[in-house]
């Protein structure tokens, strides 16, 4: 990776890159395979993106879901939010859909992100110009956990005829929406901060809708790292998920 980065979407975005790279390396040549791979390949892109953070931004807090939690963060203005191996058993079954997270948080605000998605070669960055989405299909697809769909997500797909298209990790399933392959992406039943902050910062400069399921935007850089629920979708859409939700929840 080469440096230094005076624009904090080019470091994320290389950085991204970088540790996707190491990763379908790993991989590929490790030797290692379930989840002995998952746990190398998490400690892996950990460590290269710390470093690379750290070498490039070294006045910034980090907030990783695989490195211990620095509490004074709580009181920065800039927090870098990252998840080094998002998908982590799907990387490890061999499959294509797992992610590499890089966001950062000012004022609790997703402002920057890169989301690579290395078995596509792509790499989705917050700076990238919004592209014009396909037409409004007639029924939304909506993209839900492979192997943990909430019950409530669910009904709301039934509640807005939506077709339910079952994917890997979350950043797999919220760049789907940003790039036309799928409509909705909801979530409910738990996700921490680094699940999504790079996501949203993707998706909201894409032009499209990013909130918490009652509708109340996302922050970043609480306390608690806990952030369970989360909407990414195309704004047209947005108005019959959340009201969905609601009168599913008795709101």
């Amino acid at each position: 990776m080469s440096g230094p980065f005076a624009n904090d979407v080019d470091l994320a975005r290389a950085v991204a890159r970088e540790a996707g790279d190491a990763l379908m390396t790993l991989r590929r040549t490790g030797g290692l395979s379930g989840a002995a791979l998952g746990a190398q390949g998490d400690r892996l892109a950990d460590d290269l993106i710390l470093a690379r953070l750290r070498a490039a931004r070294p006045d910034d807090f980090i907030l990783s879901e695989e490195s211990r939690d620095d509490p004074a963060r709580c009181a920065a203005s800039r927090v870098w939010v990252v998840d080094p191996l998002d998908g982590t058993s799907d990387y490890a079954a061999g499959l294509d859909d797992w992610a590499v997270h890089v966001g950062l948080s000012v004022d609790g605000a997703p402002v920057t992100g890169a989301v690579a998605l290395p078995m596509l070669d792509r790499v989705y960055a917050s700076a990238d110009p919004p592209r014009p989405l396909p037409p409004r299909p007639r029924r939304p697809r909506m993209v839900v956990s492979r192997t943990r769909c909430a019950d409530l997500v669910t009904q709301v797909a039934e509640a807005v005829d939506a077709e339910v298209v079952p994917m890997g990790s979350a950043g797999a399933k919220a760049m789907a929406v940003v790039d036309g392959r799928a409509d909705i992406y909801l979530h409910v039943g738990g996700q921490y901060q680094w699940d999504n902050c790079a996501p949203a910062a993707v998706a909201l400069a894409a032009g499209l809708h990013a909130s918490r399921v009652d509708g109340t935007p996302l922050t970043y850089n609480c306390e608690d790292p806990l952030l369970p629920d989360l909407l990414i979708c195309r704004p047209e859409w947005a108005e019959a998920v959340l009201d969905a939700v609601a009168r599913l929840r008795g709101a």
